[in-house]
C-alpha cells in the first residue's frame, strides 16, 4: 500500500480498512490512523510488532487473523529433517522488507536448527530477480532443503519458486497448500481461504456496529499438511510412511 493512498483513505473516512496477508500494510495502515476500524490478516504475532494490547482485548483500532506462521518455522524444520534425516544444511529464504515476520522467523528456526545439530543458511529476497539470485546462492552452498518465511510476498511468486526448486532439485516445504498445488513438495499451515473469510465476517461485523478493540485476534484452530507425490517422485525422494500417513491431503 503506497503512503498517498494510505492516507487518501484517511482523508476520505472510509468506515473500515482491510489488510489480508499483508504485515507491512498492516503497520501502514495503522500508522496512519489510530480512529478508523483496521481488520488484518498476518502472520506475525501482533503483540509483539505493536498492532493490539493482546490477543484477547485487543484495544485500540486494530483487530483481525493472524495464522502464527512464524511460530510453525520449527514445525516445518521438523517435517523437512523428519523426512531428509542426514541432511545437514537447510536454508531459509525471507524478505527483508519485512522484519515484523523475518526476524521472529528466523530466530525461532536457528533455535529448532541448533536444538537437531542443524544448520541454517539465511537467504534475502524482496524481488523477481532477488528470489533468482537467492536460490543461486542456495546452490552455491549446497543446501539439502530448504523453507521460506511465512510472507505474502512469496506467495504471489509461488510459481517462481516452485519452478526454482524443480529446476535445481531441491526439496523445499512451505507455509501455504497453494505451493503444492503449483507443484511444491510440501507444505504445513492455515488454510488462506479460511482467513479470507474470517477477515472478512470481522469486516461485516464492524459495520454493523462492534468495536475492534473489544473483538478477539482470532487463531486458526486447522493446519494442513500436503504432500505433492508427484513432485516427490521427480525428486527421486521416498516420502515415509509415518509422513505420508499424517497427511491431510496426498497429491498423487
Amino acid at each position: 500500500m503506497r503512503p498517498s493512498r494510505r492516507w487518501d483513505m484517511v482523508r476520505r473516512r472510509v468506515a473500515v480498512i482491510v489488510t489480508p496477508i499483508s504485515t507491512p500494510a498492516t503497520l501502514a495502515a495503522k500508522a496512519a490512523t489510530s480512529t478508523i476500524p483496521i481488520v488484518f490478516s498476518i502472520g506475525a504475532d501482533p503483540v509483539k510488532i505493536g498492532l493490539v494490547a493482546s490477543l484477547n482485548r485487543p484495544g485500540g483500532n486494530a483487530t483481525g487473523i493472524s495464522d502464527i506462521g512464524v511460530q510453525l518455522g520449527p514445525k516445518r524444520l521438523a517435517l523437512l529433517h523428519e523426512l531428509l534425516p542426514n541432511a545437514g544444511r537447510f536454508a531459509a529464504l525471507v524478505n527483508p522488507d519485512n522484519p515484523g515476520i523475518t526476524e521472529s522467523f528466523v530466530s525461532e528456526l536457528q533455535i529448532a536448527a541448533s536444538a537437531i545439530g542443524r544448520k541454517i543458511e539465511v537467504v534475502t529476497a524482496s524481488t523477481n530477480s532477488g528470489i533468482d539470485t537467492a536460490f543461486a546462492i542456495v546452490v552455491k552452498m549446497r543446501a539439502d532443503a530448504f523453507l521460506i518465511s511465512p510472507e505474502a510476498l512469496f506467495v504471489t511468486r509461488r510459481v517462481q519458486l516452485v519452478t526454482l526448486a524443480a529446476r535445481h532439485a531441491l526439496p523445499a516445504l512451505y507455509h501455504r497448500r497453494e505451493f503444492t498445488d503449483a507443484g511444491g513438495l510440501m507444505s504445513y499451515g492455515s488454510s488462506l481461504a479460511d482467513q479470507f473469510r474470517q477477515t472478512g465476517l470481522y469486516a461485516g461485523r464492524i459495520l454493523k456496529g462492534e468495536k475492534p478493540g473489544d473483538m478477539p485476534v482470532q487463531l486458526p484452530t486447522k493446519f494442513e499438511f500436503v504432500i505433492n507425490l508427484q513432485t516427490a517422485k521427480t525428486l527421486g525422494i521416498q516420502i515415509p510412511a509415518a509422513l505420508l500417513a499424517r497427511a491431510d491431503q496426498v497429491i498423487e
